[in-house]
């Protein structure tokens, strides 16, 4: 794709974006499954419920702006599913397996963090007043993912893995 224009940034982003939710979909519940804490594993599922829900955010913000996404695949998200992956293949399931898909999820998280903050400020730039509130909504949610993450990484499975 072509990008000359900031309105074909935003949808060159929104389109590597929705390519990013798609592939979280399909990682979080082997995250999750993988986790040996049911905290971690709990905080997995519920962050693919609301993911779930920004796929559908966005597909409510292309519908309401006629606008087209284009077939991309988000190629970082790709990346970091396959460094979760390879964690999850090469540590023996346990508080040391936890602490790095804590590591994991968080860098995931980062990287939403920073594509959401990026059209937000696009979509601000572009007048799409009606879809910047549902961005900021997932936002919100990602830096919310991010903060618990970070708060059970601050919790025992770190100390215990430490131990090992």
């Amino acid at each position: 794709m072509a990008i000359k224009t900031v309105a074909d940034l935003f949808i060159h982003e929104l389109s590597d974006t929705y390519s990013a939710e798609k592939q979280m979909t399909r990682s979080l519940p082997k995250m999750a499954r993988a986790a040996t804490s049911e905290e971690l594993s709990q905080a997995f599922l519920d962050h693919l419920e609301e993911t779930r829900g920004q796929v559908e955010r966005i597909d409510e913000l292309v519908a309401v702006a006629g606008l087209k996404l284009k077939r991309v695949k988000c190629a970082a998200m790709e990346g970091l599913v396959e460094e979760g992956n390879d964690l999850i293949d090469g540590i023996a399931k346990g508080p040391v397996l936890d602490a790095a898909l804590i590591g994991a999820g968080q860098r995931a998280e980062h990287y939403e963090i920073a594509s959401y903050t990026t059209l937000v400020l696009l979509a601000t730039k572009l007048g799409y007043d009606h879809a910047v509130p549902l961005l900021q909504a997932t936002l919100a949610e990602e830096k919310a993912t991010d903060e618990r993450l970070g708060l059970l990484g601050q919790a025992a499975s770190i100390e215990e893995a430490a131990d090992r």
